[in-house]
Parts: C-alpha cells; sequence; structure tokens
C-alpha cells in the first residue's frame, strides 16, 4: 500500500442484508475518525470533502478524455473544487449543476475578461460559481464532453453510491433526456482511497449512475464498467414531492409527455396520520427509493425525534 493510502479497516461490505445506507455510514466515520475529513465537517450526509482532494484532482488533465474536451459538467461539492479550476485553467466550456437543481438544470461558469490566477480561483469556489454562472436551458443544444460527479463510495468496478438524495443520477437521466450526453460520455468521480471499495453489485438500481474512472490521492483507476448508465428518465421511480421540489423536472416531464412518452410518476398512496403524530420536514426523497405502500410504516418513523450525534 503506498503513501497516503488508507484502508478502511473499519468498514465491512459483506455482511449480509448490507445496505448503501451501511456503506454511507461506516465511510462518514470512518473519515471522520482517521481525520481524514476535510472542510465543511462533519461529512455526514454530505459527498464528503478531504485531505488530498486537490492531489486527487491534478490527474484530470492526464486523461486523454479530458484533453479531448471542450465541455465539462463537475459536480459543485467542495472536493472537486480543484477540477472545476483545472477546466476553466484549461479554456474548457465549465458547466455546474444548479443545487439541487431549485432554479434548473446547470450553469455555464463565464469568468471575467482577462481572468487568470486567483480570479480563476475563485470562479472555481462555490461563491464563484454563484457570482458568474449562465443559467442553460433545457433547450439548449449543450453537448457535455465529460461529467465529472462526486461520491460517497465507488468500486474498482466502477459502480457507484452517491449521498443518497439521488441528485446527480437525476441530473444524469436529464441530461440524457436532453440530449446532452450519451452511452459514451465519461464519468469520472474523485474520491479518497479510503472510499474505494468493494460492495454488492446487488445493491444498484437502474437509475444509478456508474463511473468510467476513479481519482484518488494516489491512482487513476480505469474501471472498464460494463454496466449500463441510465438511459433517462424513469419516471415511475420519481415521486410527486420530487417534481414539485424540482421545477426543472416538471418542465422536462411536459416535453417527454407531448413527445408521447410514459411519463406516471410513482404511485404514493394516501394513509391517514395516526393520532396526536407530529410530523418532522423530510429532505428529498431520493430517486427510486421507496416502494408503493411503504409510505404508511414511514410515517410512524417521522413522529420520533431526530437525534443529532455529536462527533
Amino acid at each position: 500500500m503506498g503513501p497516503g493510502r488508507v484502508c478502511p479497516v473499519a468498514i465491512c461490505t459483506a455482511t449480509p442484508g448490507v445496505s448503501k445506507q451501511d456503506i454511507r455510514e461506516q465511510i462518514w466515520n470512518h473519515m471522520e475518525a482517521q481525520d481524514i475529513a476535510d472542510f465543511p465537517r462533519p461529512v455526514h450526509h454530505r459527498i464528503p470533502n478531504f485531505k488530498g482532494a486537490s492531489r486527487a484532482a491534478e490527474h484530470l488533465p492526464g486523461l486523454q478524455e479530458f484533453r479531448a474536451a471542450r465541455t465539462v459538467k463537475v459536480n459543485p461539492d467542495a472536493p472537486q473544487s480543484n477540477a472545476r479550476l483545472l477546466v476553466l485553467r484549461s479554456k474548457k466550456t465549465l458547466l455546474v449543476p444548479t443545487p439541487r437543481l431549485r432554479s434548473g438544470l446547470f450553469n455555464r461558469i463565464t469568468p471575467p475578461p482577462g481572468a487568470s490566477g486567483q480570479a480563476l480561483r475563485r470562479c472555481a469556489t462555490a461563491q464563484g460559481v454563484r457570482d458568474f454562472s449562465t443559467p442553460v436551458g433545457l433547450d439548449s443544444s449543450v453537448l457535455v464532453d465529460l461529467v465529472v460527479v462526486g461520491s460517497v463510495a465507488v468500486s474498482e468496478r466502477g459502480w457507484r453510491i452517491g449521498k443518497g438524495e439521488g441528485y446527480a443520477d437525476l441530473e444524469y437521466a436529464m441530461m440524457v433526456s436532453m440530449g446532452a450526453v450519451s452511452e459514451r460520455t465519461p464519468v469520472v468521480t474523485i474520491v479518497h482511497d479510503c472510499q474505494v471499495l468493494d460492495f454488492p453489485e446487488a445493491l444498484l438500481e437502474d437509475h444509478d449512475l456508474t463511473v468510467d474512472y476513479i481519482l484518488t490521492p494516489t491512482r487513476v483507476i480505469a474501471t472498464g464498467c460494463e454496466r449500463p448508465k441510465p438511459a433517462g428518465i424513469i419516471w415511475s421511480k420519481v415521486s410527486p414531492e420530487m417534481l414539485e421540489k424540482i421545477p426543472v423536472l416538471r418542465s422536462l416531464r411536459d416535453r417527454e409527455r407531448r413527445a408521447g412518452k410514459d411519463v406516471t410518476l410513482r404511485a404514493e398512496p394516501q394513509c391517514p396520520a395516526p393520532p396526536h403524530t407530529v410530523r418532522t420536514p423530510q429532505h428529498t426523497p431520493q430517486l427510486g427509493t421507496g416502494a408503493p405502500g411503504a409510505a404508511c410504516g414511514s410515517r410512524t418513523r417521522q413522529a420520533r425525534p431526530v437525534r443529532h450525534r455529536r462527533l
């Protein structure tokens, strides 16, 4: 094991019945306990930032797919900050998804004329993404040559686990639907070595995005993944709640309905709330999670107080 490599000895994916959430929790706990995590902390419920993220991103220009790319989409999370900077320094078009898809699919980052050095570095930050961006609409004839996503865990076979909200999967599916990417568009993820581990392919679903390259502080892994990437939005796995929260998703659904596609949403039976139940606010559901009929049982659990762990 080379310098900087950290073996996640505390992470066990061979346990019968292990879930994606089990793996996420073990990764987050390990990164905090071993002080691998970096700001913002704690890394729980995030795409975790980590010490060495900038070094991992420095492998990106060495990829032939990056050198040939003209337009690169990079997620807005902290560990991909240097990846965004490298795209700008290479004078390529940088697209960054709108956080939680609240106001659109993604934005084009346009640095000020003559920007270099510190100015480009600022454009690559979260604040810079807000200050120097132009929205890209669904009808824009944009072609993305390379996709960079964050991960919580990833296997050398290219199987990926995100933070559990499904946004990266949804962003990719929406890009497929608008013709911005195809099955040949390479997908790269940037993670710490401890986030690379084996887990069962059975955990993956049809909407889960896979990756072609994994960049860590010490390695470049070409996964050779043969599992098909999502071929578009699977509307039967989209909930009415998610549709309500994401206006651009509603626009895309209208467009696909007019094209004659089946855009029926996931069934969500209405269940009466138990007496004296106080409902707590819920996060946006993960694309494709939950089974019809499961909502009734989950409401009782929602009534329990939310407990925050002190790290």
